[in-house]
């Protein structure tokens, strides 16, 4: 009876340390998660599974619809001026969705309320916060969900 018991006790602790090895191999994997939220005009910033910001974006008004869905950085760029609105500033843009970006603002009063031509508005030093994060965590690692 010892024997078996023993053998079996062998064999579940040897199961027990390839589970946790494997464990322990498994590399950690960084993301940026970005969720906006078009009805209450949030975007809430989470790294690694931790809620790191909330803050208050502008999306677009009516008659010019922020798309929905998830998406990924397609292309950043630190300064970038809008050609096709008035050369509008748009600092520390993340280009997401054919031509669509997350970029910041100087219309600090519209903050909150639907105000743009599609884009993702937000306070210029949120907008750097958010740029540095996924140039430090990579586009592949970054998802953006927006939904109504």
């Amino acid at each position: 009876m010892k024997r078996r018991s023993g053998g079996r006790l062998a064999r579940l602790a040897f199961a027990a340390a390839v589970v946790i090895s494997g464990l322990a191999l498994t590399p950690a994997r960084a993301g940026v998660l970005v969720q906006i939220d078009k009805s209450s005009q949030r975007m809430a910033v989470s790294v690694d599974g931790m809620m790191r910001y909330n803050w208050p974006v502008s999306t677009g008004r009516s008659g010019y619809g922020t798309p929905s869905g998830v998406f990924h950085p397609q292309m950043m760029a630190r300064r970038w001026f809008s050609r096709k609105y008035y050369n509008s500033p748009m600092p520390h843009a993340i280009f997401f969705h054919h031509g669509f970006a997350i970029h910041g603002t100087y219309e600090l009063s519209r903050l909150g309320g639907p105000a743009s031509h599609g884009c993702v508005r937000l306070h210029p030093s949120h907008a750097a916060v958010l740029f540095a994060l996924v140039e430090r965590n990579g586009s592949r690692n970054t998802r953006i969900e927006i939904s109504n």
